[in-house]
């Protein structure tokens, strides 16, 4: 089965994760953009060559499309953009036109409700943002909150307060790229209800409770029902998944098959907490990501085509660094993890295809959960490993590869595993905060611009991973040590890694 991807950007979450997500897979045939059409960062893609190449296409039983990509040129151009409504009516024709030349392709997309980061920082926002992102995120929460609940009076106080800071040119701005990109998302769901998408998800990226993007929710909300598309539409947290989901989602429906999903907690309390970056409990995202991916949850683990481990904090959630120095007392006292790993040594002994959602943790995996899964050597046994960025990421991308990955291609799923183990774990909550903090400041090079001295970094990542990969997993270390990663930071930035696996022993080729 062929099925044509476009994805939200060019970071490696996005294309090389989905080719290593297909490699595991020995069905899929995906053609990809070629990497010289995307982006990079703020720069928007040449959309009009992306159209070009859809256009051409012959002969696809799938397209999974974004949005983002497709008219703003990007996930952050879409934050930056200046487009204008002949752009969206340009949009709009191009996707009608699609459909007309494919009209039995099925069409599956997605379009992101944009983000409010609660910090002030203008690396993936507008310039502004760097000065005022706290006070635009607060100034909307605030008021949101008003309007639904109540304040006190001391954020009464920070409300008056922002409300007189933030100059009128700055909100004006920010508000009508908003409501733009919200009037995208309403072009979507009609496309949708008339046939032109078959498929659509609505992520919301980096969410919370109140704000922009909760009012921006309620305006698709009121879209969804107006045009009757509750059963056919879906939003939830998340983003950098998406074409993971969707490109599973392809190979469900083209399989006519439903995947039955069984879940395990890790705490008692863990299903109704709300992870950080998000807006509902865990297992509400939950519902959500395993119908948008057309599985279905069951009870009956027997019955199950997979076992989902959920490892999701005891009460309270912090970054996934702060459990070597800060860490909260509820993750011991609120969650028994020796027994959480029997279970899943006694699913994997039975048979079952286990995978693990590390959720205990935001930006990075779980040394408690990874440590015991080492001492017993299961980290090669289980089907899918993730614990990367928001429980939304995760999640995910660990149900896509659990439903994707097949026995034939295992040497394709043992790099996968061992990927995520240095991405997630290894990088994620150890490495990158250590450079960060100790060696950053010594050359003058910030978290967000490493400026010319990327490869001295690199190397300096490279290094690291064989040390603590030896030091923190020393089992799955030996079972692993014929691979060799080479790094490389895509942004120039510390917050993403992309990693170039080759196989010394020559079992399986690099992972391109």
């Amino acid at each position: 089965m062929r099925c044509a991807y476009v994805p939200i950007d060019e970071r490696p979450c996005n294309t090389r994760l989905i080719d290593q997500l297909v490699a595991t897979n020995d069905q899929l045939d995906i053609l990809t953009v070629e990497k010289s059409m995307l982006g990079y960062k703020k720069k928007r893609a040449n959309t009009q060559k992306i159209w070009d190449w859809l256009f051409q296409i012959e002969q696809v039983d799938g397209m999974v499309l974004s949005a983002e990509m497709l008219l703003y040129g990007g996930l952050i151009p879409s934050r930056i953009h200046e487009l204008s409504e002949e752009d969206q009516d340009q949009f709009e024709k191009n996707m009608r036109r699609l459909k007309e030349k494919n009209p039995h392709t099925k069409m599956y997309a997605s379009s992101i409700i944009m983000r409010t980061p609660q910090y002030s920082s203008s690396d993936e926002e507008p310039d502004y943002y760097a000065d005022f992102g706290y006070e635009l995120f607060t100034r909307a929460y605030l008021q949101d909150k008003k309007n639904r609940e109540y304040l006190t009076t001391e954020e009464i106080d920070q409300l008056d307060e922002f409300v007189r800071k933030l100059p009128e040119d700055i909100v004006s701005d920010y508000e009508s790229r908003r409501a733009f990109n919200s009037s995208v998302n309403e072009l979507m769901l009609t496309l949708l209800a008339e046939g032109i998408i078959d498929t659509l998800v609505i992520p919301q990226d980096d969410s919370a409770e109140y704000g922009y993007t909760a009012i921006d929710q309620k305006k698709v909300l009121r879209k969804i029902a107006e045009l009757n598309l509750e059963s056919q539409v879906l939003m939830y947290p998340g983003s950098d998944e998406v074409g993971s989901t969707l490109v599973t989602r392809f190979f469900n429906d083209q399989s006519k098959q439903t995947p039955t999903v069984a879940v395990e907690w890790s705490s008692t309390l863990g299903p109704s907490l709300i992870p950080m970056y998000e807006d509902r409990p865990f297992n509400e995202t939950l519902k959500r990501h395993i119908r948008a991916i057309g599985a279905k949850q069951i009870d009956d683990k027997p019955q199950a085509d997979i076992v989902l481990f959920y490892n999701v904090p005891g009460k309270n959630m912090q970054e996934s660094w702060d459990q070597f120095t800060a860490k909260d007392p509820t993750y011991d006292a609120f969650r028994e993890m020796v027994t959480f790993v029997d279970r899943i040594e006694e699913a994997i002994e039975s048979g079952y295809r286990v995978a693990i959602a590390d959720c205990a943790y935001s930006n990075g995996g779980d040394y408690v959960l990874l440590k015991l899964l080492d001492e017993r050597c299961l980290i090669p046994k289980v089907v899918s490993y993730k614990g990367w960025n928001t429980n939304a990421n995760t999640l995910g991308t660990t149900l896509a590869q659990g439903i994707l990955a097949t026995q034939t291609q295992s040497r394709a799923i043992d790099q996968n595993l061992y990927y995520h183990v240095l991405d997630d774990f290894l990088y994620q909550a150890i490495i990158r905060k250590d450079i960060t903090d100790h060696v950053l400041p010594q050359c003058q090079l910030t978290y967000f611009d490493l400026k010319d001295h990327k490869r001295m970094i690199n190397q300096m990542i490279d290094q690291r991973l064989v040390e603590e990969h030896k030091k923190y997993l020393p089992n799955h270390y030996k079972a692993t040590k014929a691979y060799k990663v080479t790094s490389d930071s895509p942004w120039n930035r510390m917050f993403e890694v992309d990693f170039m696996i080759t196989d010394t022993n020559e079992r399986s080729g690099g992972v391109e």
